[in-house]
């Protein structure tokens, strides 16, 4: 059972091979703390399952019939706020990335990924963290490369209490989170990270977490890369 909630993580898969949701659902069935409440082999379906099912993860793929895994995961996110999707696909180009990312995913694994690692990550989107494989990230880093006219000096131009916020960023925390640790206000963390998007010439916090990442700015957090979301 999920700790503290008294209840397992109710989880719906989507995807449109049946044998992939057989296996999902063979070994996820296996962990006490995860209930598979629903499959879903298309999109329409599945929104139609999350709005009656209200679960707290989904599975996605991104291959589906009609609407595609990054369109379904944009209404997931308007019609169920609550519930956290990672996708689970094969494919680990930056531009599928990128938009799933952007949709709402809180996490984007490979389908070679260990049953092991994929039961942590929804462990982990339930708590309000990120997944990453460690493929999809090195995709990203290659994405963010060397940010035009913000070489890798650049990070010499942040602050220690930017670094000191870069860092817990990196780790996944949140703003409220990263503002509990360095006893600053969330309204000062804000601030904090838009003065390193600015200075390192991101966008976002992930492109921020790669980009620290690469360019040795952090200790490398572990399999998985988690990131947050948004």
């Amino acid at each position: 059972m999920t700790q503290g909630s008294g209840r397992p993580i109710t989880v719906l898969l989507v995807d449109d091979h049946a044998v992939v949701l057989r296996g999902l659902r063979f070994f996820l069935e296996t962990e006490e703390e995860i209930q598979v409440v629903g499959e879903a082999t298309d999109a329409e379906t599945a929104l139609e399952a999350v709005e009656r099912l209200q679960p707290d993860v989904v599975l996605m793929d991104l291959v589906l019939p009609g609407m595609d895994g990054v369109a379904a995961t944009r209404e997931v996110q308007r019609r169920s706020p609550g519930t956290k999707v990672i996708v689970l696909t094969s494919f680990a180009e930056q531009d599928r990335v990128v938009p799933a990312i952007q949709a709402g995913a809180a996490g984007y694994l490979l389908k070679d990924v260990a049953p092991d690692v994929l039961v942590e990550a929804i462990r982990a989107v339930h708590r309000g963290e990120a997944r990453l494989h460690p493929r999809v990230a090195q995709a990203l880093m290659l994405q963010v490369g060397q940010p035009p006219g913000h070489p890798a000096a650049a990070a010499s131009s942040l602050t220690p209490r930017e670094l000191e916020v870069l860092t817990l960023l990196t780790r996944g925390l949140s703003n409220k989170e990263i503002g509990a640790a360095l006893a600053i206000t969330e309204t000062t963390v804000k601030t904090h990270v838009s003065s390193i998007l600015s200075k390192l010439g991101l966008q976002d916090r992930t492109q921020a977490a790669v980009y620290a990442l690469k360019h040795g700015l952090v200790a490398e957090p572990g399999p998985g890369v988690p990131l947050e979301e948004g």
